[in-house]
């Protein structure tokens, strides 16, 4: 097997350690973030405070914004699927700016990007489905709670509750070859990504978001899949995020992992990716005891070393196949291993639709003996092409 290895180890400078000090472990003053962007849009701010369940809604006054459920299900005859559903908002004129469409149906001001995928973990077939839409009555999203669709595919908070806890609910297919309805709801509190409340993506303060997650949920309900209903259960992670820009000088896309691991913890880790391949200081890998108590460190504290690459036959993109990444326990201040192993190497999503290509796998986690140790699903952007730009 031919190894490459994109490692940033602990032999960083004393200027970049003294920046991800910064930048990680204490708190910048909220004068360093200007309150939107040059074109209108709003700026992530720290100490914010955030208010249930407005918040798990839409946030217009921000660009982007994303709602992002991953996951693995277990259905009763034995079969093993991952499965992905995420809803994307893209504003396309700043708040206030007039709205010139002629029909009351449909809107200019937005647009909806929807991406549904799964994945049969045993015979590795994968299929996916996109759409896109106007903000109207085919794609819109709420501003007091969570309640977003996208034609027939929708994300919505529940009026019941489950143990006191919220339950979403989701429903989504791929093309005429799958379906799933499914509830989820929190095995674990919510946590938020970052510095009081904004995670840094980059130098530049306006690359930066809110970053809301709940880490671990439970999962119940039915899966169609070539006609045939499965009971199916699981766990998912899922991810709310809204910002006016993710991506920094210099950078072309981002690598990123949500472990779950059978221990009950959970790792989110997210490399910002650079031109030359190198991994920008802002990176940052976040480890999530089973309490939700979250601990970040910066990337001299982590590496991600590529063991392996796929070349996709339909893009002709180069994607990481297999990755170790290695992190420091701040309660042990022991590294720990994983290697990252996708159930199949061709989960790409090509983006015929929205013009966005990226690779997103249902993977196992595996320690350095190779003994697997929990679930995962990694993201991987900007391959295909740069998304400078684009977000």
């Amino acid at each position: 097997m031919k190894i490459s290895r994109t490692i940033l180890n602990k032999r960083n400078s004393r200027g970049v350690c003294a920046l991800l000090l910064i930048t990680f472990f204490s708190h910048a003053s909220a004068a360093e973030f200007p309150a939107t962007t040059a074109e209108g849009y709003a700026i992530p701010q720290y100490g914010k405070q955030f208010v249930f369940p407005r918040d798990h809604g839409s946030h217009p006054d921000f660009a982007i914004e994303w709602w992002y459920i991953t996951g693995h299900l277990f259905a009763t005859n034995g079969a093993q699927f991952g499965f992905q559903a995420t809803f994307f908002r893209r504003a396309l004129m700043p708040p206030g700016a007039t709205n010139h469409s002629t029909s009351a149906a449909f809107g200019n001001d937005q647009i909806y990007l929807a991406h549904m995928a799964l994945v049969d973990k045993t015979s590795g077939k994968f299929i996916y489905q996109e759409k896109l839409n106007r903000a109207g009555w085919d794609a819109d999203s709420s501003t007091n709670t969570l309640d977003v669709h996208n034609g027939n595919w929708s994300l919505r908070l529940a009026p019941k509750k489950i143990g006191g806890r919220d339950i979403f609910e989701l429903q989504g297919s791929v093309g005429a070859d799958a379906a799933f309805v499914l509830n989820l709801w929190p095995k674990k509190p919510m946590v938020i990504f970052g510095t009081n409340g904004v995670s840094r993506k980059a130098a530049d303060v306006q690359a930066s978001s809110h970053y809301l997650t709940f880490p671990r949920l439970a999962v119940a309900g039915t899966l169609t899949l070539d006609e045939t209903n499965l009971t199916v259960t699981g766990e998912a992670w899922m991810d709310h995020e809204f910002s006016s820009s993710q991506l920094g000088a210099g950078q072309v896309g981002w690598d990123w992992l949500s472990l779950q691991l059978f221990d009950g913890r959970e790792l989110m880790a997210y490399r910002m990716r650079r031109s030359d391949g190198s991994t920008d200081p802002f990176s940052t890998v976040a480890w999530i005891d089973a309490q939700s108590i979250v601990r970040q460190i910066g990337p001299d504290k982590f590496s991600w070393i590529i063991l392996q690459h796929w070349r996709s036959p339909k893009s002709g993109s180069k994607y990481p196949s297999l990755v170790e990444l290695s992190a420091e326990n701040l309660v042990t201040s022991k590294t720990e291993n994983f290697i990252i192993q996708p159930f199949t190497a061709d989960q790409e999503l090509v983006g015929k639709v929205g013009g966005v290509g990226y690779w997103e796998g249902a993977c196992r986690v595996l320690d350095e003996n190779k003994k697997e140790i929990g679930r995962a699903y990694m993201e991987l952007t900007g391959y295909a092409a740069s998304l400078k730009g684009k977000f």
